[in-house]
């Protein structure tokens, strides 16, 4: 039973669901799902329509179409609307013949003139909906009125000396009739469209600007957004798009009709809500514009070729907006519930029983108050000293949970300044050979603070995995680090799922979400080495300059990896089962070496990790500050050997003067301890230590660098 649980939680795809639901292309599924339906249901019932001949006509068509839809998807993305885009589609129809047919101008002078039309068009709208904060429903039913009027008027006067006419270009023909690499010129343009667009709407700041505003428009404004302007400029784009669709028509065509763009606007709308955009704005793309362009576009020829007449079609096509509206709420109020319940995935895992602890029993983690009499420097004064450690000139660092790094000044610690702001909240630090402190920070990525003070970013990103569903390219949870003789520097990145203040969901996990990267100064390349840890930690160099020890939080066990010589790639287990958590590990005086502890392991808590469906339920139906949890109220630090032979165990019961130990550092004949949650950093006197000993010296050799 207990293996075939194990399997069921190894290789249930839970995990990938959950992944997949948290990417925004998620929300095409209902799209992309009904174009495969559309395309199968005709492509069955007409073959014939997907001929290359026919396949060209179309995209022909498409493109037109397309055009049209990301005009209505830009203007639905601000949270608006625009029911004039078929009135200005037709508008761009008629100025194009009349300059071709009747001016005779040039095809540059037609297409900047057609599309200043369309522009001036969007801009009337833009102007009542932007800065008079007119309703946009009501203005462009208004527009659309209106420019359908100027349209049958121009009809009425020119349409006999429109067709009476036929220019004499060559490129004109080109834009309408024309190939370029065997697809229609109109559907090359098309794609530069989209794709233009879809660069514009997910890495400029005007996309980000009109998706923020149709999110929420008082938010925007708070933030400082020029909200009128934004909307303004959407219409304007709306109108000069159209244009350009309706321009490609009457290259096309070459013919002008009261029903031209008729209905469009009805179309292009339900192309685009059946694409997936928003019809309350906030939410859409380019790409779901299309997809909803192709769906419309097939059913409606389709439709046609198998005979259903046009009152039919479009009732139809009102139907399909209906239900295709319809499931995509649903789907993506559901899709929410599902992802909350399925991207929480525990994993089985079984650790050895837990070793002896009891005070009297000659263990090495028997308990005891070793850690009751420490000293406190900075009570009251820091928040969240995760790691500590010391310059060449005996002052003492921490980070805070403000994202600063705070600067003791020796030798009695009792002044303080804020040495750097860097921001985030930051971790594990580490001096290099030229007194550079390299820190790890919490959702930012690795960065160095120069001895002038001066922030510089090293990395935030490293390798993307082959199959990974998320983009783990970017750092979470950048951890603890240690650099290498030759400069190179190693850093644990604890979960790749969870951010900084959701760590708890990843010990309630406790799978491999974690890893190991290089950061190379030498070429500023970052790349992992290591991957599926459970929460990797306290990474600290061997002294063989070939390999690192490194903890695995959940894991409660300490590894070994080599990055050089014979064993290079390999890793092993040094200590392979804790009583707790392992945190930050450090050289100690006597070449071996410190980690601190910062939880400890509990009977309940063992047993729950063998049962991933209680773990579940607990995350789901239970507040998170009434999970079972490890106990973080008792401080302990460990000192071993190389080897991983646990020498001595140092615990403060109370939980008084230190009550959690994320990190702890030796210098001068003291043991220094930081705790991610504490107010205070600690200071505790080692009996036999060397009273001269540093790290720093020891790591890295005098003032001058020599070792």
């Amino acid at each position: 039973m207990e293996a075939a649980t194990r399997l069921y939680y190894r290789y249930f795809p839970e995990k990938l669901l959950g992944e997949v639901l948290s990417k925004r292309w998620s929300d095409n599924f209902v799209p992309a799902f009904a174009v495969l339906l559309v395309i199968g249901f005709f492509l069955a019932r007409d073959p014939g329509f997907f001929s290359l001949a026919s396949l060209t006509e179309t995209s022909r068509q498409l493109a037109e179409f397309s055009i049209v839809v990301v005009a209505m998807g830009i203007v639905l993305l601000a949270g608006g609307l625009d029911l004039s885009v078929g009135s200005v589609f037709a508008l761009a129809n008629i100025t194009a013949l009349i300059c071709m047919n009747l001016l005779g101008w040039p095809v540059w002078a037609t297409a900047a003139a057609t599309l200043a039309v369309g522009a001036l068009c969007g801009a009337v709208n833009g102007f009542l909906i932007g800065y008079l904060r007119i309703r946009a429903f009501l203005t462009t039913l208004v527009t659309l009125i209106i420019i359908r009027s100027i349209v049958d008027i121009i009809l009425l006067r020119y349409a006999v000396a429109i067709s009476a006419v036929f220019p004499d270009s060559d490129f004109w023909f080109f834009l309408g009739e024309g190939n370029l690499l065997g697809l229609p010129v109109s559907f090359l343009v098309a794609i530069a469209v989209i794709v233009i667009w879809h660069v514009v709407l997910t890495r400029a700041r005007f996309g980000w600007h009109l998706t923020a505003v149709g999110g929420g428009r008082r938010s925007a404004y708070n933030a400082g957004l020029n909200v009128k302007r934004t909307v303004f400029l959407t219409y304007v784009w709306s109108g000069a798009l159209a244009a350009g669709a309706g321009l490609f028509f009457a290259a096309r065509l070459g013919s002008a009709g009261s029903d031209t763009g008729v209905g469009l606007e009805i179309a292009a709308l339900t192309a685009a809500v059946l694409g997936g955009n928003s019809l309350g704005g906030g939410r859409g793309s380019v790409a779901k514009s299309v997809l909803g362009a192709i769906v419309v576009l097939i059913l409606t020829d389709s439709m046609v070729r198998i005979g259903i007449s046009g009152g039919i079609s479009s009732a139809i096509l009102g139907g399909v907006l209906l239900l295709v509206v319809a499931i995509d709420v649903r789907w993506l109020k559901n899709r929410h519930k599902i992802l909350n319940k399925v991207y929480v995935s525990p994993s089985y895992f079984k650790l050895p029983d837990m070793p002896e602890t009891d005070a009297g029993s000659g263990s090495p983690y028997a308990l005891n108050d070793r850690l009751r009499s420490v000293s406190l420097i900075g009570q009251g004064e820091i928040e969240g000293p995760e790691d500590v450690i010391f310059d060449r000139a005996d002052n003492l660092y921490c980070p805070n949970r403000h994202g600063d790094i705070v600067r003791f000044f020796g030798p009695d610690y009792k002044k303080w300044e804020i040495f750097a702001h860097i921001g985030g909240h930051p971790l594990g630090m580490a001096f290099d050979r030229d007194d550079n402190l390299n820190v790890c920070v919490g959702g930012m990525g690795l960065y160095r603070i120069t001895p002038d003070r001066k922030v510089e970013k090293l990395t935030d990103e490293t390798n993307r995995s082959f199959l990974s569903v998320i983009d783990d390219s970017r750092l979470k949870l950048a951890d603890d680090l240690d650099i290498a003789p030759d400069g190179r520097i190693f850093f644990s990145e604890a979960t790749i799922r969870y951010d900084m203040h959701d760590w708890a969901y990843d010990a309630l996990e406790s799978r491999g979400n974690g890893r190991l990267i290089c950061y190379d100064p030498r070429d500023g390349a970052t790349r992992t080495v290591l991957r599926n840890l459970q929460f990797p930690n306290g990474v600290c160099m061997a002294g063989d300059g070939e390999s690192f020890l490194f903890a695995e939080t959940w894991g409660c066990r300490i590894n070994r990896y080599w990055f050089e010589g014979q064993k290079k790639g390999r890793c092993e287990t040094v200590v392979p089962n804790l009583p707790g958590y392992p945190d930050n590990i450090n050289r100690a005086s006597d070449g071996n070496f410190w980690v601190a502890l910062v939880g400890m392991r509990s009977p309940a808590l063992d047993l729950a990790l063998r049962k991933p469906g209680l773990r579940k339920r607990m995350a789901t139906r239970i507040a998170k500050d009434e999970w079972l949890f490890p106990n973080i109220n008792t401080g302990c630090v460990l000192k071993f050997t190389p080897q991983g032979k646990v020498l001595e165990s140092m615990w403060d019961l109370g939980g008084v003067n230190h009550p959690m130990v994320t990190s702890m550092r030796e210098h001068k004949g003291y043991l220094y301890l930081g705790g991610l949650y504490n107010d205070r950093i600690g200071r505790l006197a080692l009996d036999g230590a060397d009273p001269d000993w540093t790290s720093q010296d020891f790591y890295w050799g005098g003032k001058n660098g020599s070792r």
